[in-house]
């Protein structure tokens, strides 16, 4: 295939997800690794599969398309999840398992699906309502499932199919994530089994409080248009309660609700329920407070732990979690650093920033840390071994341990779907095959340190480029922000897309700069108040310190910028504020004011809009766009309900009134991730030619 197949490559393939080997899961023996994984690497439906550790050898357990699945009757809960967790795949997204590891569960598109794994047989579970987030309890005797918002139980046998909590209003639901959770808080689940299976922990999620949002479709005016609930920057945000909901016969509909100041921490991060009881994190609205709290079978609570910090508490994926003695692990940001800790003290040295947490097994703490910000790696801590790295080389690394067996999987150079291998004590390492496409074309970042801040940046030259073959036009590629790292040495799509637009003529740079991930807690909250000016600075200095370490490459007169969501909106404040060096930008689904994106993330970075308007108005663009006087592509998706298309429609207003040219590509029917093939294709050829048109280029 030629290289500028790329673009239809990177939709056919969902960014080289598909066919690749996901989600494991070990049996508490350790002898059977499940996965999910699509039959080829342009096969979008994910079927569910075992490795058995002892021999290698694979099977096939559950083939949504055997399964007789209807996408039509897909929930809508569960297409908000996927939107919500960036799911780029159809048939079997997500599984849940007994104890053990030899039951597993699944929705497929509504029904429920039963799997013995050991013997492999798959039989559907009839339910009363269709089925969101299945999970099973330790046992494997019962099944809790979300439906029409009440949270569910029905036995592995289809018996006795039940509510625990019902709905009062058609906008409350039990036992899921609201909006904020699952979007800036790691929280994607709502509901958590006792160990013994008798009980229940479930949230309560009333959206009323909510800003009602309308989504309509201009390309189907017959359809009426969805309304959307979304805590808007500055409003109320969902009521969230949480409620322990117990399975005894002899007491139907008691429950007890937790109790805790919700008044003063409105913010439910995280929750769960081990050997030791239920427990759950809750968060100040200023998010200056994060306090782990013990929770009392009569609903009461007490503090286990409490962090605060002057900007925010950063939540870390996978905490609060405990040991099996009972020791809380957490985190604490010290100085430079982000450390774990466990029963409140710190186990990594300076200089290792923890990333999340993925699980305990005895009073071993797995983990991921970052020592060079391009790279992550598995790390293990255990009391009387201390830590211990499991994982080798360049590249984004982490995994899952059970009972002997750890599942590594590591994204690297030339593997941007990654290599999943299972290691068992004693045993050949063992991989798990994966059938995903390799690109079309190889990426050849040259990795940079750029300046006094030593900023990570990648540099991309085309293929075939030589020393004196002249200056080139630049494209800087960013994102920029402080939800993603673009230059790592972990090999994935975003570089190829890098490198395919560097084969097109351009000298193409990214830059992670204050704010992105993996440098620590002072770099994360050098923006706080600000998440333009330190950012677009940046920029600015990677550009021209790479300028000067490559003398005669980079074309300082014809530079352009690109970027999608807070990449984005980096480019479009690129050539508004700084057009002395900008000379064209392309701004995908960028945020432009920053009062119509969410509650926790804005106030996160600029706190409560009443409070501190003139930090919204400092980086909001509406009122720069008399400013615009340099070329500006808007490309936004018309069914984005993460950053809603408003943000585009506001903008241009904004800069037609002023008199201000730019261009508009409105994508109907998409979402903040354009996955039909034909659009993400034809998306990348659009912006080629703007760029080169803008840059004045043959």
């Amino acid at each position: 295939m030629p290289t500028d197949s790329l673009p239809r490559q990177l939709a056919r393939t969902r960014r080289f997800t598909l066919g690749a080997p996901a989600a494991p899961a070990v049996s508490a023996d350790g002898r059977t690794v499940l996965f999910l994984r699509s039959r080829a690497g342009d096969d979008p439906v994910s079927c569910l599969w075992a490795l058995d550790t002892a021999t290698g050898a694979e099977r096939l357990l559950a083939d949504p398309a055997a399964l007789g699945a209807d996408d039509a009757a897909l929930p809508e809960a569960e297409r908000i999840h996927r939107e919500r967790a960036r799911v780029l795949t159809t048939g079997i997204t997500a599984f849940g398992t007994d104890g053990t590891g030899r039951l597993a569960v699944f929705a497929l598109h509504g029904a429920l699906w039963l799997v013995d794994t050991a013997d492999g047989t798959v039989r559907p579970v009839p339910t009363a309502a269709p089925v969101y987030d299945p999970r099973l309890d330790r046992a494997g005797r019962r099944i809790a499932y979300v439906g029409g918002g009440a949270l569910r139980v029905v036995g592995t046998d289809g018996r006795g199919d039940r509510a625990l909590a019902e709905p009062e209003h058609e906008e409350v639901a039990y036992g899921t994530a609201e909006h904020v959770a699952a979007e800036s808080m790691y929280r994607t689940r709502g509901h958590w089994w006792s160990p013994d299976g008798t009980a229940l922990l479930a949230t309560r999620v009333d959206d009323r409080p909510l800003s009602r949002l309308h989504l309509a479709d201009p390309a189907e005016p017959q359809r009426r248009p969805r309304t959307v609930r979304y805590p808007l920057a500055g409003t109320a945000n969902a009521d969230v309660s949480l409620w322990l909901l117990p399975l005894d016969p002899d007491r139907p509909g008691a429950r007890t609700e937790v109790r805790w100041d919700r008044a003063g921490y409105e913010y439910l991060t995280a929750a769960g329920w081990d050997d030791h009881g239920p427990y759950a994190a809750v968060q100040s609205r200023d998010q200056r407070t994060v306090r782990t709290l013990a929770i009392a079978p009569d609903g009461g609570t007490s503090a286990l732990a409490e962090q605060r910090d002057e900007h925010w508490v950063e939540l870390v994926p996978g905490l609060p979690v405990r040991t099996a003695s009972g020791a809380p692990v957490g985190s604490a940001d010290r100085g430079g650093t982000r450390h774990l800790t466990v029963a409140g003290q710190p186990v990594t040295p300076a200089g290792l920033q923890l990333r999340a947490v993925l699980g305990t097994e005895g009073e071993q703490v797995l983990f991921t840390a970052t020592e060079e910000p391009t790279e992550t790696h598995l790390w293990l801590y255990e009391p009387a071994a201390g830590l211990r790295r499991l994982s080798e080389g360049p590249g984004l690394h982490t995994g899952v341990r059970r009972g002997g067996t750890l599942v590594l999987t590591t994204r690297a150079a030339g593997a941007p779907a990654g290599r999943t291998t299972v290691l068992s004590e004693g045993r050949p390492a063992l991989p798990l095959a994966s059938f995903a496409q390799a690109p079309v074309l190889t990426a050849r970042p040259e990795l940079l340190r750029l300046g006094p801040r030593g900023l990570c940046a990648a540099l991309f030259r085309p293929t075939g480029h030589r020393p004196g073959d002249g200056p080139l036009p630049v494209l800087l590629d960013p994102y920029g922000g402080p939800a993603l790292q673009k230059v790592t040495t972990g090999g994935g799509w975003p570089e190829l897309v890098s490198q395919w637009f560097a084969d097109q003529g351009f000298a193409v740079l990214a830059v992670d700069g204050r704010g992105t991930p993996g440098r620590g807690p002072r770099w994360d909250k050098e923006i706080f108040g600000d998440k333009a000016t330190p950012a677009l600075e940046d920029q600015v200095e990677g550009l021209h310190e790479a300028a000067r370490l490559r003398p005669g490459l980079l074309d300082l007169d014809r530079v352009a910028i690109r970027g999608w969501s807070y990449g984005g909106y980096l480019a479009a404040l690129a050539v508004l504020r700084r057009p002395d060096v900008f000379h064209a930008a392309v701004a995908g689904a960028a945020p432009t004011d920053q009062r119509l994106y969410d509650t926790h993330w804005q106030e996160r970075f600029l706190g409560h809009p009443d409070e501190y308007p003139e930090r919204y108005d400092a980086c909001s663009l509406i009122d720069d766009a008399p400013r615009l006087r340099r070329p500006l592509l808007l490309v936004h998706g018309l069914a984005d309900d993460n950053v809603f298309p408003v943000h585009a429609l506001r903008f241009s207003g904004a800069l037609l009134a002023a008199g201000r040219p730019h261009e508009v590509l409105p994508l109907s029917g998409t979402t903040h991730t354009p996955t039909d093939e034909a659009v993400a294709e034809n998306l990348h050829h659009h912006q080629l030619d703007f760029l080169k048109r803008s840059l004045g280029l043959a």
